[in-house]
């Protein structure tokens, strides 16, 4: 199934003016703001360091789940959770392999508690907010507190000046596209039925925001 922004957006009612590439100015003025709210923040340069910089925090012997995301799939680490020489559990591949839908979805609910939870995020403030949503929840369920340690990769074009202009970004740009990928991937509309502002992290060293100077996702 295809991951890929360029696959849907022809079909797609997107504000463009909210998803282009962040000056370093506000990239600098995002991490600041991030790190004062207490995130840990990460910047690299590519997907490739992205995926290199993932490879290198999460430990082995650990536990790993990961919320749909298009970033997750275009830096290459859904592939290499499942396929790549590591020492991790995979949880998607678990939970995929049972063939009784209800105990399939039981191990859903249990993977949000896992050691690692990785996911996208669908708009970033310069003052230091993350907004996100999803239809299921299963996307986001282990963001506020079920993961042990949670991982948000996202491009820098997801970064805005302010709060409001990060709702709008999910209402006007991840939303448009989100729902043309859920009728082709589901055969049924998306929906922002559960959404998700993290304003702070009061725990230390638990949620690590991975920025990526590419454009990346939706």
């Amino acid at each position: 199934m295809s991951q890929q922004k360029s696959d849907y957006v022809d079909d797609a009612d997107v504000d463009e003016s909210l998803d282009e590439l962040a000056s370093e100015e506000a990239i600098e003025e995002t991490v600041q703001s991030l790190e004062k709210n207490g995130f840990d923040v990460i910047v690299v340069d590519s997907a490739d360091d992205a995926l290199a910089e993932l490879q290198s925090l999460i430990p082995a012997e650990t536990s790993v789940m990961n919320g749909h995301s298009t970033t997750l799939e275009e830096i290459g680490f859904v592939e290499y959770l499942s396929e790549g020489d590591h020492d991790w559990a995979s949880l998607p591949d678990e939970i995929w392999s049972i063939d009784d839908d209800a105990q399939r979805q039981a191990a859903r609910r249990e993977s949000q508690t896992a050691d690692y939870f990785l996911g996208g995020i669908n708009g970033i403030s310069q003052t230091g907010e993350l907004v996100a949503a999803d239809r299921s929840g299963s996307r986001i369920g282990a963001y506020p507190f079920a993961a042990s340690n949670v991982v948000i990769v996202s491009g820098v074009n997801k970064i805005v000046p302010t709060l409001d202009d990060a709702l709008d970004r999910l209402e006007t740009v991840a939303y448009p596209l989100e729902n043309e990928r859920a009728k082709e991937a589901y055969g049924v509309d998306s929906a922002i039925a559960k959404q998700l502002i993290l304003r702070q992290e009061l725990e230390d060293d638990r949620t690590t925001v991975v920025l990526i100077r590419e454009h990346l996702g939706y």
